[in-house]
C-alpha cells in the first residue's frame, strides 16, 4: 500500500528579477518520513521553505502541503505545520514553560490541557529541571530543544527544521537529531529537515534531496544514491594493513576488478566492481604484509553529494 504524499511540489520556482532562486522543483515527501533538503548556503532550500509555509509566494508551480496550496490559504497551512529556522525567537524574559504556555494560546490550544501538554514535551526535550527558568539563561543547545517543542504545541502533522544544529556543541548535535527521529516515530510525523551538514542528516534521513543552485538534481535513500552514482565500482573496501608500500598498491590495482585505490596512513579504499575481499586478503598475505582490518565501505553522503554536485555545475 502506497504511503500518503504529504508534501507535493510541482514546477515550483521563485524568481529575483533575473536571479533563479528555486527552479522548476518537483518533489513529493510521504507522511511519517524524515526527509533531508541538502545544498549549500544560497541553494534555494530556505526559499523553498518559505514558499510551503506561504511566506512567499512562487513565480509558477504549485505545492501543496496537507492537503492544502499555501499560496492561498497560508494560515490554513500554518496551523498543520511546525516551523524551527536556524535563529529561535522565544520571550528571554520568561520560562521555558511560559513561553509554551503562550504558544499554545496562541494556537488555540484549551488552557486545560496546554500545561499538561507543556509539561509532557519539556520532558521529552529533557528541559524539565529548567522549566522554570528564564529563557535567558538557556544555552544555544537548550533552546534549540525548546524550540523542537514550541513546534509541537499545536501537535503538528509536518514539522521543518532550516538548520537546525547550527552553532550547536557536537554532543548537543548528537542528542537534538536523536530526539528528531524519535519524535517522528512516536507521533508518525514527517519531518523536513534543511541542512548543509551531511553527515549529521545522514544519521537520521529517510531519504534526500540535493540541491544545487536551486536545482533539485537527485532525490532518494542515501544508499541507492550511492550505488546510481557509482555504478562502475558499486563496491568500496575499507583495508587496514601494514607496511604499505607501491608494489602493493600496484599490485592491487593489477586486478581485474580494482578501479581505485586510494591510500591514508595505514589505510587503504579499493573501489571496485565485484566483492573481491578474499582476492584483496590474498595479495596482502602474498606481499608479506599485515592485515589487520578488512570490511565493505558504504559511499557516505559527503562523497556522493560532492559527485553530484560536480556533475550538476
Amino acid at each position: 500500500m502506497a504511503k500518503e504524499k504529504i508534501i507535493k511540489l510541482d514546477g515550483l520556482t521563485k524568481k529575483y528579477g533575473q536571479l533563479t532562486a528555486v527552479d522548476q522543483l518537483t518533489l513529493s515527501i510521504q507522511r511519517g518520513e524524515i526527509f533531508g533538503l541538502l545544498g549549500p548556503n544560497g541553494a534555494g532550500k530556505t526559499t523553498t521553505i518559505l514558499m510551503l509555509l506561504g511566506l512567499s509566494e512562487p513565480t509558477s508551480g504549485k505545492a501543496e502541503v496537507c492537503g492544502v496550496d499555501p499560496t492561498f490559504q497560508p494560515l490554513l497551512v500554518k496551523e498543520k505545520v511546525g516551523y524551527l529556522p536556524d535563529e529561535v525567537g522565544f520571550y528571554e524574559n520568561l520560562s521555558g514553560l511560559d513561553n509554551l504556555l503562550y504558544t499554545a494560546a496562541l494556537n488555540g490550544v484549551d488552557s486545560s490541557v496546554a500545561e499538561e501538554r507543556a509539561k509532557l514535551l519539556l520532558e521529552q526535550v529533557d528541559l524539565t529541571s529548567r522549566a522554570y527558568d528564564k529563557v535567558q539563561t538557556y544555552s544555544r543547545g537548550m533552546k534549540q530543544r525548546l524550540g523542537l517543542a514550541d513546534i509541537l504545541i499545536k501537535e503538528p502533522e509536518v514539522i521543518v527544521l532550516d538548520e537546525p544544529t547550527s552553532g550547536i556543541d557536537p554532543e548537543g548535535v548528537r542528542e537534538l537529531l536523536a530526539l528528531i527521529k524519535q519524535l517522528s516515530q512516536e507521533r508518525n510525523m514527517t519531518v523536513l529537515l534543511s541542512s548543509h551538514h551531511l553527515y549529521q542528516v545522514q544519521q537520521i534521513c529517510d531519504r534526500v534531496g540535493l540541491f544545487v543552485e536551486g536545482k533539485l538534481i537527485a532525490v532518494g535513500p542515501i544508499k541507492e544514491l550511492g550505488y546510481n552514482l557509482f555504478k562502475s565500482d558499486p563496491i568500496r573496501l575499507e583495508v587496514e594493513v601494514e607496511p604499505i608500500d607501491e608494489q602493493l598498491i600496484s599490485a592491487i590495482e593489477a586486478n581485474q576488478y580494482v578501479t581505485r585505490v586510494d591510500y591514508s596512513q595505514k589505510r587503504l579504499l579499493i573501489s571496485c566492481q565485484q566483492h573481491i575481499g578474499a582476492e584483496i586478503a590474498g595479495i596482502i598475505t602474498k606481499h608479506g604484509a599485515r592485515l589487520t582490518h578488512l570490511s565493505q565501505h558504504d559511499y557516505g553522503l559527503d562523497e556522493i553529494y560532492h559527485r553530484y554536485f560536480e556533475e550538476g555545475r
